[in-house]
C-alpha cells in the first residue's frame, strides 16, 4: 500500500498504510464512502467476512478524513482588525 508522492496535505506517517485509491479521494468523497460504510454495517445485511473488509476500509477512509481535517485546520487563519474594523494581517488560528 503505497502512498501518493505528490499528495502534500497528508502527513507521510498517516499515508504510509493507506490505498493510493483512498489517499486520492477528496474528503468529500471519502466521507460519502465512509457514510456509505457504516449505512452496510448498520443494516446488518452483510455476511462477517465483508464486515471486516467493509470495517477496515472504514477505519482507513476516517484516518484519511481525519488528516484531510488536520491539514486543513493548519491552514486556516484569522484576521487580526484595527481599532476601525479594517483588516491588518492575518495570523495562524489557534484551534483547539
Amino acid at each position: 500500500m503505497a502512498k501518493q508522492a505528490d499528495n502534500k496535505a497528508i502527513p507521510d506517517d498517516v499515508s504510509d498504510d493507506v490505498p493510493d485509491d483512498i489517499v486520492a479521494m477528496s474528503f468529500e468523497a471519502a466521507m460519502t464512502e465512509l457514510e456509505t460504510i457504516v449505512q452496510n454495517l448498520e443494516g446488518g445485511q452483510v455476511d462477517l467476512d465483508a464486515s471486516i473488509a467493509l470495517y477496515s476500509r472504514g477505519a482507513l477512509l476516517k484516518r484519511h478524513c481525519e488528516a484531510k481535517l488536520n491539514a486543513a485546520s493548519e491552514q486556516v487563519e484569522k484576521i487580526v482588525a484595527d481599532g476601525n474594523g479594517q483588516a491588518q494581517k492575518t495570523e495562524p488560528a489557534d484551534i483547539q
